[in-house]
C-alpha cells in the first residue's frame, strides 16, 4: 500500500489510492450493438427512437462539450420508453454507472484532475467493456511534463 502524503489529492476520498491504482475492467457497461432496446408488443418492432449504432453513440459522446472525455453508456429500457430516448447516454469515463459506485467515481475523478496520477481509459464498444488504468506520476515525470 502506498503512503499518502498530507497533500494527497485522494485524501478526502473514501477509497484508498490502492483501490484504483493499476488496471481495472468494468464489463458490459458501454453501449453496444447488443444493448437491449424496447419492442412494441403490437408490432414486434423496436421504436425508431431506440434504433442506434455504436458509431452514432460514440459521436454523440464525443460531441459533449466537456474537458473530461465522455463515453456512451447503456440506457435502460425503462428510460428509453419513459423519455422516448436513444438506447445510450453520455457520461464522464469514470461515471458511477460505469465504475459501479460513487466512491470509485469520486476517486477516479480526483485522480484524473490531479497531477499526481495518470489516468487512461479504453472504451471497447464491441464487448461493452471499459478499462481504466491509473498510475502514480513521479516527481521527475511531473517536472518533465
Amino acid at each position: 500500500m502506498s503512503e499518502q502524503p498530507i497533500d494527497d489529492p485522494l485524501n478526502d476520498c473514501e477509497l484508498d489510492p490502492d483501490a484504483i491504482l493499476g488496471t481495472q475492467t468494468f464489463e458490459d457497461v458501454l453501449f453496444t450493438e447488443e444493448t437491449e432496446t424496447p419492442v412494441n408488443v403490437l408490432t414486434g418492432e423496436t421504436p425508431e427512437h431506440s434504433q442506434a449504432t455504436v458509431d452514432e453513440a460514440r459521436a454523440f459522446a464525443a460531441e459533449i462539450d466537456s474537458d473530461t472525455p465522455q463515453i456512451a453508456l447503456q440506457a435502460s429500457v425503462e428510460t428509453q420508453i419513459e423519455t422516448a430516448s436513444k438506447p445510450y447516454t453520455a457520461a464522464a469515463f469514470f461515471h458511477f454507472k460505469a465504475t459501479g459506485s460513487l466512491k470509485r467515481h469520486r476517486a477516479y475523478h480526483v485522480a484524473y484532475e490531479s497531477e499526481a496520477f495518470a489516468v487512461d481509459f479504453e472504451a471497447d464498444y464491441e464487448s461493452g467493456d471499459l478499462t481504466l488504468t491509473v498510475s502514480e506520476v513521479t516527481e521527475l515525470e511531473r517536472d518533465e511534463a
